[in-house]
């Protein structure tokens, strides 16, 4: 047989400074109930001491308690009412125009921030709830008014050289050229779809990371590897600062997104005949993997959005991106537990540091 399931007492709300139910009023409401009792009391003992029970002498006993009644049901209706009702009500007519869309809603408190009570501390947490909602709706009217918006550039691209394609006086050359066009505009899109649907996945929890033990400078190889053929053509030098092995606990195949797209990056804005560092380096319960280049740099302020959604801050590299790879990197590394740093400075380069959790060494 189950033993029965024991409610744990919830803690006290630090917020609430006065209670609904206090035993002042509790003091209050006895008090006052014990004068009456005692008033009607005295005027029964007035009565029984003549000689005969008048009528008038009874209704007039009845009347008091009626009365007395009436006025202490009318007070507790008050105090209801005042304490309760209108604050209720308050909060359900809120919640509807919520419910209606209305994210600009909010409720005032009806004591000081020294004197909350239960009802003022709901409000409060509505009132967070109500912003928060304001914040994800704008957040996704942002989000829809960016993907379609970048989705319709490579659409725009591909429908006019198809259409250009038609033409019946092109030469060999220029629909091979107008081909290769459409084919890079549909690469891209695709792109752009895949890092959409996994940047929802990471902050929707659609995808958890599985963390295992694996060698960490394997993988910088490897990753640094996949881009030589890019970096060869610009003719940059690659300068590759590893240790033999060390060994991090992450979901291997997600950093491999973080790697590949912090040194494509790196390829892309570093112009021909410049310089790419990749180091890794332990620093304590962590390793540190820096990856810097001598590309063009960025201003303070783009280096505060750089991590923001379809934020491009170089626009003549425009075309090579969608704005997603860092907010990929940034969220992947947010659920391994990771960090990432930038410091970068216009015409100096950039340097991206990440950190991991070491795993232990097989």
């Amino acid at each position: 047989m189950n033993a029965p399931l024991k409610l744990k007492r919830e803690p006290r709300d630090p917020r609430v400074r006065r209670r609904l139910f206090s035993w002042r009023m509790f003091l209050l409401i006895l008090l006052v109930l014990l004068v009456l009792s005692a008033t009607t009391v005295l005027i029964l003992e007035l009565v029984l001491k003549r000689e005969f029970f008048s009528v008038a002498a009874s209704m007039g006993a009845g009347t008091y308690w009626v009365t007395a009644a009436f006025l202490a049901a009318v007070v507790l209706q008050l105090v209801n009412s005042a304490k309760f009702d209108r604050p209720l009500r308050r909060l359900s007519r809120a919640m509807r125009m919520v419910a209606g869309g209305d994210f600009t809603v909010s409720l005032e408190p009806a004591h000081p921030s020294s004197k909350l009570d239960e009802l003022d501390v709901i409000f409060e947490d509505f009132n967070l709830m109500v912003r928060e909602l304001r914040s994800i709706e704008t957040m996704k009217d942002d989000f829809v008014a960016s993907v379609s918006h970048e989705i319709k550039t490579p659409l725009a691209v591909i429908s006019s050289y198809a259409a250009a394609l038609q033409r019946a006086e092109l030469t060999q050359e220029e629909r091979e050229q107008y081909a290769a066009t459409i084919a890079s505009a549909s690469e891209g899109l695709s792109r752009l779809v895949t890092n959409i649907l996994r940047l929802s996945k990471l902050e929707n929890q659609g995808i958890t990371p599985r963390p295992v033990p694996y060698d960490l400078t394997r993988q910088l190889s490897d990753c640094a590897l996949a881009h030589e053929e890019a970096w060869e053509e610009k003719d940059i030098e690659f300068d590759a600062q590893l240790e033999e092995r060390v060994m991090v606990t992450a979901d291997e195949s997600m950093m491999e997104i973080v790697f590949n797209n912090l040194i494509a990056n790196a390829v892309k804005f570093t112009e021909r005949g410049g310089r790419i560092v990749l180091r890794q380096e332990r620093d304590g319960s962590e390793v540190v993997v820096t990856i810097s280049d001598t590309g063009c740099g960025m201003d303070e302020e783009t280096v505060k959005h750089i991590f923001d959604k379809f934020y491009q801050g170089d626009t003549s590299h425009a075309g090579e991106g969608n704005g997603l790879g860092l907010t990929l990197v940034r969220r992947v590394l947010e659920i391994s537990g990771g960090s990432i740093a930038v410091r970068s400075a216009r015409g100096e380069g950039s340097e991206f540091i990440v950190r991991l959790p070491l795993g232990q060494k097989k």
